[in-house]
């Protein structure tokens, strides 16, 4: 079965589990890499790899669903030949083709972007803007790589400002695929532990790399992945469980044998087997009951074939609904939206002396009345010509007329 917690740098070996791991170098097939969950490449140059590694990186991230980091050196981006393969596909950030050897050193100070204050990856101190206080604190980063640009749909985390006051990308990321992709452009990141200006005790370079790495790993799924709609139900209400079953190279499995054990809050056991749903490859679904109130557990576990596929677990709580005492702050701005997009009026406190007479005039929900000219009426004038004529007709007939 794969390990999937862990991670491997393109340079150094990390976390192997035994020497001859990764004896004969970076994985050469895409079942060895797909174990990993998240890939860092440092400043290795893209002929380090062959070319069927490269797009043996990028389905790393579009179909596995994990996380490709790339960091800013001398033989990285377009400077280290990325410019057309496919993990250039992947990245976020565009590469120029033209870069030569040597790169443009820049000298940046490093602000997070309006998008970086409020994301967990950037956040170094324990409120917003004590994290924008410690960024302002840091001393001046290099990058020595020219990028062509930032992709559509990414976000800017971090942005720099060199010598000449011009704002340059640092910290960029977007979702590809299943999973999502980082370019970290500085290459001497250490300078904000190593500073003679940083203090010896303070963590913020430590703190931005754990954070950096989480958001790397975060969310990326397993060979079986199981979900619920939400984490609280009513007691009796029935929860959805959907579980993705896919195999070792990450191919969606529509002929698993899927079955959750489901534990309740008394301790009692059952086991529900799952079908593949047939609307989606590799999703099966099915529905948890609760019956009293309490923590229920459903622990998944796929076969194929007799040989195990993966194991899950997730956990659902029957409970009464509690959103109603949280977030009790008027949202004025959405609700004068939808009284505008339904033809209503939007009301504070200080205005309810006014419904009443607003109700009163408009006639909206009450009798709508319409009123028409009795002579704009055709068929009611042609009725009272008809009279008119029948009349004249029975004056002559008994000689009245």
């Amino acid at each position: 079965m794969p390990r999937p917690r862990r991670h491997v740098c393109a340079s150094p070996r990390q976390k192997v589990d035994n020497a001859d791991e990764l004896v004969s170098g970076f994985p050469k097939t895409r079942d060895e890499l797909f174990e990993y969950r998240g890939l860092i490449i440092g400043s290795v140059e893209a002929g380090s790899f062959s070319g069927d590694q490269l797009r043996m990186l990028a389905e790393f991230v579009d179909r596995r669903g994990g996380g490709l980091l790339m960091l800013g050196g001398a033989r990285a981006f377009g400077e280290g030949g990325y410019a057309g393969t496919a993990v250039a596909d992947v990245l976020p950030v565009t590469l120029d083709k033209a870069v030569g050897e040597g790169g443009e050193l820049a000298h940046l100070t490093v602000r997070p972007t309006r998008a970086g204050t409020a994301d967990a990856v950037t956040q170094v101190a324990d409120t917003e803007s004590a994290s924008l206080a410690k960024w302002t604190a840091m001393p001046p980063v290099l990058s020595i790589n020219r990028l062509g640009g930032v992709k559509p749909g990414a976000t800017i985390l971090l942005s720099g400002t060199d010598e000449a006051r011009r704002e340059r990308p640092v910290l960029v990321t977007q979702r590809y695929g299943r999973g999502r992709s980082y370019a970290f452009t500085v290459f001497d990141s250490w300078v904000w532990q190593m500073h003679a200006s940083v203090a010896v005790d303070d963590m913020t370079h430590e703190h931005f790399w754990r954070q950096l790495l989480r958001g790397l790993i975060d969310g990326v799924p397993d060979p079986v992945d199981a979900r619920t709609l939400s984490d609280r139900v009513e007691p009796g209400e029935p929860a959805a469980l959907t579980v993705d079953v896919v195999d070792k190279s990450f191919v969606a499995l529509n002929d698993a044998s899927v079955v959750a054990r489901i534990t309740g809050p008394d301790g009692a056991t059952s086991d529900v087997p799952m079908a593949w749903t047939g609307e989606r490859s590799g999703e099966y679904r099915t529905s948890l009951p609760t019956t009293v109130p309490g923590w229920y557990e459903a622990r998944v576990e796929a076969t194929r074939g007799g040989q195990p596929v993966g194991r899950a677990v997730v956990h659902v709580q029957a409970a009464p609904g509690d959103a109603e005492y949280f977030d009790a702050t008027m949202h004025a701005s959405t609700l004068r939206r939808i009284a505008e997009e339904t033809g209503g009026r939007f009301y504070q406190a200080a205005d309810a002396a006014s419904v009443a007479d607003d109700l009163r005039y408009t006639g909206r929900g009450v009798t709508t009345i319409e009123e028409r000219d009795l002579w704009h009426m055709p068929i009611l004038l042609m009725l009272l010509v008809g009279l008119l004529c029948a009349e004249w007709g029975y004056r002559r007939a008994v000689g009245l007329s």
